[in-house]
């Protein structure tokens, strides 16, 4: 009897630590990437998804640069606005809200005028999927949380 209990808690212990090497490493011990390397990876990713000539790869890869620099900006903002300890109102809220539609928009609009229709579709339900994705893990996010 002690022996099959020794192998029970063995076993439970092996099996617990085998799910915990599994899972994804934890947000801050993943490798950090730089602005211009995660640029380089999505436009790779792209390239191989919805195989874009070389002009839509340099014109994209310019929208991917003023894109990313805008969130640096945004980011930055964001960040003065709450080492500040001022919370944003209501109509600051509603503009930042405006403007990053705004911002969406045009940049959907840039994605539009540089791939073909069929590409084009491809990347929009390709950024559904990625959007869907990141409600999931927001919702396991708070579900651990609380």
């Amino acid at each position: 009897m002690k022996k099959l209990f020794i192998a029970a808690l063995l076993f439970v212990g092996i099996a617990s630590f085998a799910q915990d090497m599994d899972q994804k490493p934890a947000r801050e011990q993943r490798e950090r990437l730089t602005p211009e390397q995660r640029n380089e990876k999505q436009l790779q990713k792209l390239t191989s998804e919805l195989t874009l000539d070389a002009n839509q790869q340099t014109q994209v890869k310019q929208l991917l640069a003023e894109r990313s620099a805008k969130a640096e900006k945004f980011r930055e903002a964001r960040k003065d606005k709450k080492d500040s300890n001022v919370k944003p109102t209501a109509e600051e809220r509603e503009a930042f809200k405006k403007e990053m539609l705004a911002e969406k928009e045009a940049n959907d609009a840039k994605m539009k005028s540089i791939l073909t229709v069929d590409q084009y579709t491809k990347w929009h339900t390709l950024q559904e999927k990625n959007k869907d994705k990141a409600r999931e893990k927001m919702k396991e996010y708070k579900n651990e949380n609380n």
